[in-house]
């Protein structure tokens, strides 16, 4: 297969992409494993309904009905996605993994809009449905105070305040920007969002007491050695995603034993590569996509934190977890949809419809953190933080004027002057014109000319 051609597995057609940085061989083997399985899940879901119907006593609990029929209604839309719903760009490990996490997208979705459209206390008394234990206020752990590293207070333990520190969030915060790396796959746009995310953190600990940390957990804990770390994992891989092979045979068609592993072990590495190029810099256009996409990574991880202030969920519920699950498995067709939207918009006229539904997701969220408690988000910045905002946002504004508009300009005005002057040195040079040196023989000529005559003249 030619470079630049991928061919999905299964009923998949065969297509094309220029932009992409690997080749990739495939044997076309179609499998029962790739195979649409519509009337299986049609004849087992029917089975399940008929059970319930007839064979199964309905209980006399109100509750437990409701639940359990909201439940139900769920799994049937997702079995309806995941057989019926379009293929997104991902196909590994199966084309239906993606599809499900599509239909959990909208499920989620919808589960938001429903909390938006409660008052405050029922929204919150409604997280009880899902745990009991939710929906009781819980007090806010602050990690700033005695931010000294050494602290001789303490002569058994003078690294106490290290070690407090050192919680549950730590490895998740070098496991989440690794991951954020494989879908960003930029090492500045990393580095940017890190970076900022901190100073965002700085600016709103007045209103969440979670955002007041110590200087060194903000830029040595979390920039340099979890982030970074992070990030630095992150780029290794993508490095390796970019220079391996992608060679697809069918597990049957591997006469060993050790190459079958190795082909089940790479059916959860992607199918082909393509390397994210943003190029911020080079339009308007994808300069101002970019500063959305910073944006909207920042809104996103914002909302982690407020939306279990405002709903009063502990930071190590299990909800709070699978939110950060989700996250992670819509988050890279997200950013894959966004950029084809962004690096081929002849070809890809509309965007994706993960990242709609997650930038709708994102909205949604802090629609709700708004509603359920305007008080805190109202609390007044800082007069010398919001100086510092301003001042950040006029620094954006003037390079955007100047790059697009003042510099594309000049560059226009330069280039114009140019080819007028070549048009200028092409006319001179043309049959008919005469340039300096012709015109300085031709009176010289003359002047022989003349002076011949008069010699001429002479007895």
């Amino acid at each position: 297969m030619a470079k630049g051609e991928w061919k999905r597995s299964g009923t998949d057609d065969l297509q094309l992409s220029g932009r992409s940085d690997c080749e990739v061989f495939d044997d076309g083997t179609n499998t029962f494993f790739w195979r649409a399985h519509t009337l299986t899940v049609l004849f087992i879901l029917t089975c399940a309904l008929v059970y319930v119907t007839l064979l199964e006593e309905t209980p006399h609990d109100t509750a437990y009905n409701t639940k359990r029929g909201i439940v139900a209604s769920i799994l049937v839309f997702l079995c309806f996605g995941v057989t019926q719903a379009k293929d997104g760009p991902f196909t590994r490990p199966h084309p239906a993994y993606w599809r499900f996490w599509l239909c959990v997208s909208v499920v989620y979705e919808l589960f938001l809009i429903f909390i938006l459209f409660q008052t405050v206390h029922d929204g919150r008394q409604f997280m009880k449905y899902i745990d009991p234990k939710l929906g009781v206020p819980l007090p806010e752990r602050g990690y700033g105070g005695n931010c000294l590293i050494y602290d001789p207070g303490h002569p058994t333990d003078p690294f106490h305040n290290i070690w407090d520190k050192m919680d549950g969030f730590v490895p998740a915060h070098f496991l989440g920007w690794y991951i954020k790396t494989l879908v960003i796959r930029d090492w500045w746009m990393c580095m940017i969002i890190s970076v900022m995310f901190e100073f965002l953190e700085y600016s709103l600990e007045h209103q969440l007491p979670n955002f007041s940390e110590c200087w060194w957990d903000h830029w040595i804990m979390d920039v340099l050695v979890c982030n970074g770390l992070g990030i630095y994992c992150g780029m290794k891989t993508l490095g390796w995603l970019s220079m391996k092979p992608y060679q697809w045979q069918g597990l049957w068609n591997i006469p060993t034993y050790k190459g079958k592993i190795k082909r089940i072990a790479f059916q959860f590495t992607p199918y082909n590569w393509v390397k994210f190029e943003w190029r911020p810099a080079s339009s308007l256009r994808r300069w101002l996509a970019v500063l959305g996409i910073i944006f909207t990574f920042l809104l996103a991880e914002l909302n982690t934190f407020y939306l279990k202030f405002v709903l009063w969920m502990p930071p190590e519920h299990y909800l709070v977890l699978l939110r950060l699950v989700f996250f992670v498995n819509v988050g890279g067709v997200s950013m894959r949809e966004i950029y084809d939207f962004m690096d081929d918009p002849k070809f890809h006229k509309k965007l994706g419809q993960q990242a709609w539904i997650v930038t709708t997701i994102t909205v949604t969220e802090f629609l709700i953190v708004v509603k359920y408690d305007p008080k805190t988000i109202m609390l007044p910045i800082p007069f010398f933080i919001t100086q510092c905002w301003i001042l950040g946002i006029v620094l954006v504004l003037i390079w955007t004027l100047w790059r697009f508009f003042i510099h594309d300009i000049t560059l226009r005005y330069k280039e114009t002057r140019r080819r007028r002057q070549e048009g200028s040195s092409e006319r001179d040079r043309a049959p008919g014109h005469t340039d300096g040196s012709n015109l300085a023989t031709s009176g010289r000529s003359r002047l022989n000319g003349s002076m011949d005559a008069v010699r001429h003249r002479k007895p």
